[in-house]
């Protein structure tokens, strides 16, 4: 593995998907906590809750060896339970999170697809986005891109850190392209699947 990110200046954060995997998803996780990604974030989103906290539990062990941030996804009881204090929400259940649940945590990302969703977000209490999917990408096939101009546009009307999603690569110039846009940083899932 040549692809070191520690001091990264673009911040990339790993984003999971265990059928994506060609070896045992645990030992994925490690690879990826090898080259020091900002963060993982635990998506696996055909999990139920009571699968998804044994899963977490030994994901988060693993992060917590290699010091990366482990954000768990959409069960946010489930990361109060485990101690976690990142957490990323669809919007959905960010709208659904009591307030007096929100001291549980840290870090409160969600994801958006407009720009009034990154408003409301910012109102919601989040305290970084994920904005896409910017590229065309697989994981959302036959569905047009929303590109830098929606990226960009985002990035100037929230005072918050904006990852972009969706297509995004280890590629130096394409991070450029998303830093010109404003962006924080960007999210791999795909390429971080198969390091």
């Amino acid at each position: 593995m040549n692809c070191d990110l520690t001091g990264q200046a673009f911040k990339i954060i790993a984003v999971s998907n265990r059928k994506l995997c060609e070896r045992p998803f645990t030992e994925q996780i490690e690879r990826v906590c090898q080259i020091k990604p900002e963060a993982i974030i635990l998506r696996e989103k055909d999990l139920s809750e009571e699968e998804y906290i044994i899963l977490a539990e030994r994901i988060m062990e693993i992060c917590k060896q290699y010091q990366v941030t482990c954000i768990l996804h959409t069960f946010w009881k489930t990361a109060a339970y485990l101690g976690c204090t990142s957490i990323h929400l669809p919007m959905a259940e960010l709208r659904k999170l009591p307030e007096e649940e929100k001291k549980h945590f840290k870090e409160i990302g969600t994801s958006v697809h407009s720009v009034e969703e990154a408003e409301e977000a910012v109102n919601l209490g989040a305290t970084y986005l994920t904005a896409g999917h910017i590229y065309v990408t697989n994981c959302k096939k036959g569905v047009p891109p929303r590109g830098l101009g929606f990226l960009k546009e985002v990035c100037s009307r929230v005072k918050l850190p904006v990852y972009a999603i969706g297509g995004i690569r280890f590629d130096q110039e394409q991070w450029e392209e998303l830093k010109q846009a404003g962006a924080e940083g960007g999210c791999i899932m795909s390429g971080m699947m198969n390091l």
